[in-house]
C-alpha cells in the first residue's frame, strides 16, 4: 500500500469571529503535498498564509473541511494527542530562531528528544548528527550568542530535523538574515530536501520561493496559483509548468 500524502487539505476554511463581523481567513483550500516535496507557500499580508501555516502545523484547527497529517485526521484528536502528533510529525523553524540563550546548540537540539523521552546517550548522538548535517558539528558546544544569525538558524533547522518528522515547516526562515546567511540557510533546506525530507516554506520573498520545487500562491484566503518548478542544469528552478491545484 502506498504511503499517504504528508499533507492533505480538503475544502478547509477558517473563520474568526470579530465582534459582529466574521473574518474569513481561509476559504475552502484544497491542497495535497506528497512525501519528499519542497513547497513554498506565498502571499501578501492578509492572504491567509499565516493562518494556513497554523493549520498545517496543528497550532490552530480549521473551522470546516478535513486535514490529514501523514494520514491522521487531526480534527479527531484531543489536545494531548494533537500535541503528541505535532511533536512527532512536524519540525518547526521560525524567523526568530527560538533558541534558549543560556544553553549550548547541542542542548537546544536535544530538547525535542527530551520531550519525547529519549535516553541520554542516544539523544546526544542524534543531536550531534543533526548538527553535523547542517554544518555545525564543530560549533555544537557554543551558546547561541556565540553563533552568527545564519548559524543560529542552522541550529534551529537541526532541532527541527532531529526527531525525523514527516514535514519541516519553516515560517519566514530567512527574514532576520543577511543575503549571505540567507543563501547558506536555503542551501541547508535544499540539502535536507535532497535527503528525502518534506519541506514547506512560508515566505513572501520570490528569491526564497525559487529554491522550492513547487510554489503555491494565496490571495484572500484562496489558492490562486499552484506551480511546479523544474530545475535547469542544476540551477535553482526557473522553468515553470502549471499543475492542478492540490496535485503534487
Amino acid at each position: 500500500m502506498a504511503a499517504p500524502p504528508v499533507i492533505s487539505l480538503s475544502r478547509v476554511t477558517k473563520v474568526y469571529d470579530a465582534g459582529r463581523l466574521s473574518v474569513h481567513a481561509v476559504r475552502g483550500i484544497s491542497l495535497v503535498i506528497e512525501r519528499g516535496d519542497y513547497v513554498a507557500i506565498m502571499g501578501s499580508s492578509g492572504s491567509g498564509k499565516t493562518t494556513l501555516m497554523n493549520i498545517i502545523g496543528c497550532l490552530d484547527v480549521a473551522t470546516s473541511g478535513r486535514y490529514l497529517l501523514d494520514g491522521v485526521d487531526v480534527r479527531r484528536l484531543d489536545d494531548e494527542r494533537l500535541a503528541a502528533v505535532r511533536n512527532r510529525k512536524i519540525g518547526f523553524v521560525f524567523q526568530s530562531f527560538n533558541l534558549i540563550p543560556r544553553t549550548t546548540a547541542l542542548h537546544n537540539v536535544e530538547l525535542p528528544l527530551i520531550y519525547a523521552g529519549q535516553r541520554g546517550p542516544e539523544r546526544r548522538r542524534r543531536a550531534s548528527a543533526a548538527l553535523s548535517t547542517v554544518g555545525l558539528g564543530s560549533r555544537m558546544h557554543h551558546l547561541p550568542s556565540e553563533l552568527s544569525g545564519g548559524q543560529q538558524q542552522r541550529a534551529a533547522i537541526a532541532r527541527a530535523i532531529v526527531t525525523n518528522p514527516a514535514i519541516i515547516l519553516a515560517d519566514e526562515p530567512t527574514g532576520n538574515l543577511d543575503s549571505v546567511s540567507t543563501q547558506d540557510v536555503l542551501g541547508v533546506f535544499d540539502q535536507v530536501n535532497a535527503e528525502g525530507r518534506t519541506v514547506v516554506l512560508i515566505t513572501h520573498e520570490p528569491d526564497v520561493a525559487n529554491h522550492a520545487k513547487r510554489v503555491v500562491q494565496l490571495r484572500d484566503g484562496q489558492v490562486m496559483e499552484d506551480v511546479r518548478q523544474a530545475p535547469v542544469d542544476g540551477l535553482p528552478p526557473r522553468h515553470r509548468a502549471r499543475t492542478q491545484q492540490g496535485v503534487a
